[in-house]
C-alpha cells in the first residue's frame, strides 16, 4: 500500500512540473510581450480582446475604442491624426507609430515636435503672425484644455499631451472685452498684431459697448470719435462720452446751463425739444406757415436769442432779394407778400387776373400754362421780365424759318389763332393762291401727308424747291420715263408724271398716246390691257415694278408659237400670214408654193388637206408639212386609171381603148389639166382638136 502510495504522489508531482510548463508555453503563446506602462491595466490574457479584434482575417485593432479624442478629430475630418490615410483595418493606422508589447518602460509616443520641425498647417491651425514664434508648450498645457476635452481618456495625462486645445482666442489669451463682443477676435485683431484692430463697421455691434449708438450717432463714421492717439491708431478704449460737450462744441457758447440732452436727443440736433416748449407767439413775430417748421439757427444765427432780430419786412431775413429787383418798380416796392405767403413760396398769388393788369395779358391757351414754362425757373437768375411781342420770343420756330421771309416774317398769327396751335387757318381758298393750286385728288388730301418732315428735316415741310410729283410720290418707273416727263408744258415747265397722268385719278392714262412710243398699237391689241404685254414681276397684282420698256417687240415675245416651230427661220415672221385685226383668216398665198390651187381645189378648206397633227409639249399641233401632192393621197384609191400611154400625132392615127380614159395634159413636165371621159370614135378628134401643140399621155 505504501509502495502505491509513493508511486501516486510521484505522478502527481511529475504532472504539476508538467502543468507548469505548460503554462509558461501557452503564455508564450498568447502574448508577444509586456505592455507599455500606460496600458499596464490591459495586461492578462482576458483583456486581450479589448484591443484586439477575434479574427481569422487581417488583424484589427480597437485603439479608437478608447482614444475616444483622437476617433472624434478623425470623424470631424480636423486635427493631425484627420490627415494620416485611414486605409485597411481598423486600428492599421495606429499601429503604425505607436507599437505595445515592448516592455513596460517602452516609449510609445516617437514624436518630440519644433516649431521649426512641425508643419502646424496640417492640424488645420496654422500658426501665423506672432503665433510662430510660441513654443509648443506655451499654448499645449493643462490649464488650456477645456473641461469638455479634459476626460477623454480619464487616464491621460494633461501635462504631457497635444489634445484637447480649441481654436478660440480666449482658450489662451484672456478677453479684455469681458465676452461683450463674442468669441470670434479675428473680426477686429490679427495674429500680426494685437493694437491695430481693424473694426468693420458693417459687421460690429456697438450696443454691446458701454455707449450704444442711437439716432445720428449710427450714421457717424467711426473715425469722427475714434480719431488717432499717439501712437497713430484709432482709440477704442479710455474714451469720455459722459457728456456731449466731450465730442461735441457748445454752439450756444454757454448761454444756456441745462445739458444738451434737455433740448435735443441724438435723432437730431437741429429739431430741439426747447421749440415745443418755447411759445414763440408770445413775442412780436409768431411764427405762422412755414416759419413754424423753421430751426432756431436758422434765424438765431450765431445761437444768441437774446438778441434783437429785425422783421418787419421779409427782405429782413430773406436775403438777397431772389427776383433781383426785377419788382422795384412796383407801387409797393416789390414786397413779397403781394405774391407770397408765410404757408410757402409755392403757389404764388400772383393770378391770371393779376396777368391781366400787365402789358401781357393771359388768353386762351395761355391761361393754362404754368409760369415756369414761360419764367424758366433759374434760381436767382429766373427772368420775369421776358420779350413777348412774337409768338417767337418764347416758341421755338416749329418751321425752321420758313416762313421768316415775306410776306409772312414769322407772324405765327396769320395761320394760327391763339386757342390752339393744332388748328390753322390755312383754308383750301388760300392754298389757291400759292404756287401749287390743288387739283383732282389733291383736293382730298390730308395736309399732313404733303406737309411732313422729309430728309434731312426734323419739321414738316411747306416750302418745297421743286412742285414735281416725285417731290411727295416715289418714282415707280425708276427713271424709265425720264425723257418723256423732262417734257414741257406751255408755260415751259415739265410736265413729270402728267406727261401720262392726271390729278383726278392715277390710273387716268388718257394723257398717254402709245403711238408717240416704238410698238404702234393697231388692231386687237387696241383692246389688250397693258398687263398683257407688260407683264409685272414676281407674279405680282400691281403694274408698280414693270419695266415697260422691256415690253417684248415681236409677236413670240408674248404669243406662244402655235406651230412648234415647223417654219424655222420664219417662226418669227408671223406678219406673212397673220394680221393684228384677226388671226383669222390666214393671208397666206398658196400659189407661191409648189401646189397651186388653181381649179377645183380652190375653194377647197385648209383642214381638207391639212390633216396631219401631233402631241408637241402636251398640245395638238397642225403640221403643214409634209403634204402629199398626190391625188390619191387626198382622193383615195378609187379614181380611175388611164390605159398605158398613147401618143396622138393626129386624128384617126390612134384608136384609145373602149372603156374610156384619163389623159393629163403637161407642159414643162408640170400637170396643168385633167380631161376624162368615155372613149368613142371621135374621141381623138375632140382631144387632138383641143389641144394642139400639146402632148398627150395616158396615166
Amino acid at each position: 500500500m505504501l509502495e502505491r502510495g509513493v508511486r501516486t504522489t510521484l505522478r502527481l508531482a511529475v504532472l504539476s512540473v508538467w502543468c507548469f510548463i505548460l503554462a509558461q508555453g501557452l503564455r508564450a503563446q498568447i502574448s508577444p510581450g509586456p505592455l507599455a506602462r500606460a496600458h499596464q491595466s490591459l495586461n492578462g490574457p482576458a483583456n486581450c480582446t479589448k484591443c484586439h479584434s477575434v479574427s481569422t482575417r487581417s488583424p484589427e485593432f480597437r485603439c479608437l475604442d478608447c482614444h475616444t479624442e483622437i476617433a472624434a478629430e478623425i470623424q470631424q475630418h480636423r486635427g493631425l491624426h484627420s490627415t494620416y490615410p485611414q486605409s485597411g483595418p481598423p486600428g492599421a493606422a495606429c499601429v503604425k507609430c505607436h507599437s505595445d508589447h515592448n516592455g513596460e518602460n517602452f516609449n510609445m509616443l516617437h514624436w518630440n515636435p519644433t516649431p521649426q520641425g512641425f508643419d502646424h498647417s496640417v492640424t488645420g491651425y496654422v500658426l501665423d503672425g506672432k503665433h510662430s514664434s510660441v513654443g509648443c508648450r506655451a499654448c499645449h498645457t493643462a490649464q488650456h484644455i477645456s473641461a469638455a476635452a479634459r476626460g477623454l481618456p480619464a487616464t491621460k495625462d494633461l501635462g504631457h499631451t497635444w489634445m484637447g486645445l480649441s481654436t478660440d482666442c480666449a482658450t489662451c489669451h484672456q478677453d479684455p472685452h469681458k465676452g461683450r463682443f463674442g468669441t470670434t477676435c479675428a473680426r477686429c485683431h490679427s495674429t500680426a498684431d494685437w493694437k491695430q484692430a481693424k473694426i468693420v463697421a458693417a459687421s460690429f455691434d456697438h450696443s454691446k459697448t458701454q455707449f450704444p449708438l442711437t439716432g445720428m450717432h449710427l450714421k457717424t463714421a467711426c473715425e469722427k470719435c475714434h480719431r488717432a492717439g499717439s501712437d497713430g491708431q484709432p482709440v477704442y478704449s479710455g474714451m469720455k462720452f459722459g457728456f456731449c460737450a466731450d465730442c461735441h462744441a457748445d454752439p450756444h457758447k454757454g448761454s444756456f446751463t441745462q445739458p444738451c440732452e434737455s433740448c435735443h436727443t441724438t435723432a437730431t440736433w437741429k429739431k430741439s425739444t426747447f421749440e415745443s416748449k418755447f411759445d414763440h407767439s408770445k413775442t412780436s413775430y409768431p411764427l405762422l406757415g412755414k416759419h413754424s417748421e423753421v430751426p432756431c439757427l436758422t434765424c438765431h444765427v450765431d445761437g444768441n436769442f437774446k438778441k434783437p432780430m429785425a422783421h418787419a419786412q421779409c427782405a429782413d431775413c430773406h436775403k438777397p432779394d431772389p427776383h433781383g429787383g426785377q419788382f422795384a418798380h412796383r407801387p409797393d416796392g416789390g414786397r413779397c407778400e403781394s405774391c407770397h405767403t408765410v404757408q410757402g413760396w409755392h403757389p404764388t398769388t400772383f393770378s391770371v387776373a393779376d396777368h391781366g393788369k400787365t402789358a401781357f395779358p393771359l388768353i386762351v391757351p395761355h391761361a393754362g400754362v404754368n409760369c415756369d414754362s414761360c419764367h424758366i425757373p433759374a434760381g436767382k437768375d429766373t427772368v420775369y421780365k421776358v420779350k413777348f411781342a412774337r409768338c417767337i420770343d418764347c416758341h421755338k420756330d416749329p418751321h425752321e424759318g420758313q416762313f421768316a421771309g415775306e410776306p409772312w416774317r414769322n407772324r405765327c398769327e396769320q395761320c394760327h389763332a391763339g386757342a390752339t396751335f393744332k388748328l390753322s387757318n390755312m383754308t383750301l381758298a388760300r392754298h389757291q393762291k400759292t404756287r401749287f393750286p390743288l387739283t383732282g385728288g389733291h383736293i382730298a388730301v390730308a395736309c399732313n401727308e404733303c406737309h411732313k418732315p422729309m430728309a434731312g428735316s426734323s419739321s414738316a415741310v411747306f416750302h418745297f424747291a421743286h412742285l414735281a410729283c416725285t417731290t411727295c410720290h416715289d418714282d415707280v418707273h425708276h427713271g424709265e420715263f425720264a425723257a418723256r416727263m423732262a417734257t414741257k408744258d406751255a408755260n415751259g415747265s415739265p410736265l413729270g408724271c402728267e406727261a401720262c397722268h392726271t390729278t383726278k385719278e392715277w390710273k387716268d392714262l388718257s394723257r398717254f398716246d402709245h403711238a408717240t412710243t416704238r410698238f404702234v398699237l393697231e388692231g386687237s391689241h387696241r383692246a389688250a390691257r397693258c398687263a398683257d404685254c407688260h407683264k409685272p414681276p414676281g407674279m405680282e397684282m400691281t403694274m408698280l415694278h414693270v419695266d415697260f420698256a422691256a415690253a417684248p417687240m415681236q409677236c413670240a415675245g408674248c404669243h406662244e408659237n402655235p406651230h412648234a416651230d415647223q417654219f424655222h427661220e420664219k417662226a418669227n415672221d408671223c406678219a406673212a400670214c397673220h394680221n393684228t385685226n384677226k388671226w383669222r383668216p390666214s393671208l397666206f398665198d398658196h400659189e407661191k408654193t409648189a401646189f397651186s390651187l388653181k381649179g377645183g381645189h380652190q375653194n377647197v378648206a385648209c383642214a381638207a388637206c391639212h390633216v396631219n397633227k401631233r402631241m408637241v409639249g402636251g398640245l395638238e399641233v397642225l403640221f403643214y408639212k409634209p403634204t402629199p401632192t398626190a391625188c390619191a393621197a387626198c382622193h383615195g384609191e378609187a379614181v380611175p386609171k388611164a390605159p398605158p400611154e398613147v401618143s396622138f400625132r393626129r386624128p384617126g392615127a390612134a384608136r384609145c381603148p373602149d372603156d374610156g380614159f384619163v389623159i393629163w395634159t403637161s407642159s414643162g413636165g408640170k400637170a396643168i389639166s385633167v380631161i376624162s371621159g368615155a372613149y368613142g370614135k371621135n374621141a381623138p378628134e375632140k382631144l387632138y382638136a383641143s389641144s394642139k401643140g400639146s402632148r398627150y399621155s395616158h396615166t
